[in-house]
């Protein structure tokens, strides 16, 4: 029994000491700090000081300028997302007359002309009011496909035309400004391959020797 309490008697002296060496480094580090900025001059103040106040104005200018660029954004392209719905009406604009067209209960009638020309009036308005907002379409066929404008759907062959060069419009693409609002959806040319080549080669060599006997 004296012994275990011999033993709690050290372990609560040994902890007492560790608990007065760590006040002790505590106090010291306080003071290395106070002789530390005791250490510095006015003029060193100063600099700290005007080095402080430097920082926190290149920071109001930076916020000030990201604050003018959004603002600018907001006004130049606030419209953006809206534009971008609206031409829904022009896609199904398009698919409605085509419809119409395939119709063969109404194909070449005077009804479906007079309904055709009225879509047509509406699209031109529609083109109109767009451009006016600074919406127009990208320039699509015979132009070299640029990924920035262009989505290639489909590659056609095409002899006539080099490879890449687009040869149909799928669906119409749209810039805002120097913005791409959508892009256009497009068919693109290609070569014919070796092997097609070649076996058109063969037919019309079988059928010319055909055609001699």
């Amino acid at each position: 029994m004296e012994k275990e309490e011999s033993i709690e008697k050290n372990t609560k002296e040994n902890q007492k000491e560790i608990e007065e060496l760590k006040s002790e480094k505590t106090e010291d580090i306080k003071d290395v700090e106070e002789k530390t900025e005791e250490k510095l001059t006015p003029e060193e103040e100063l600099l700290n000081i005007k080095d402080k106040l430097a920082r926190t104005f290149a920071e109001m200018e930076n916020q000030r300028r990201r604050y003018e660029k959004e603002k600018e954004d907001a006004f130049e392209y606030g419209g953006f997302s809206f534009a971008r719905e609206a031409l829904n009406l022009l896609d199904n604009l398009e698919r409605s007359k085509i419809s119409l067209e395939n119709d063969e209960t109404i194909k070449n009638t005077d009804t479906l002309k007079k309904v055709l020309e009225h879509f047509e009036i509406i699209n031109k308005d529609l083109l109109s009011i767009f451009k006016k907002n600074n919406i127009e379409p990208i320039k699509s066929i015979n132009e070299k496909l640029d990924p920035n404008l262009h989505q290639a759907m489909m590659e056609i062959e095409d002899e006539t035309k080099e490879p890449g060069t687009i040869v149909q419009e799928i669906q119409k693409g749209f810039m805002m400004k120097d913005r791409l609002l959508r892009p256009a959806l497009v068919g693109v040319a290609k070569r014919k391959t070796e092997e097609q080549s070649k076996d058109e080669q063969k037919t019309q060599e079988n059928q010319s020797e055909m055609d001699k006997n």
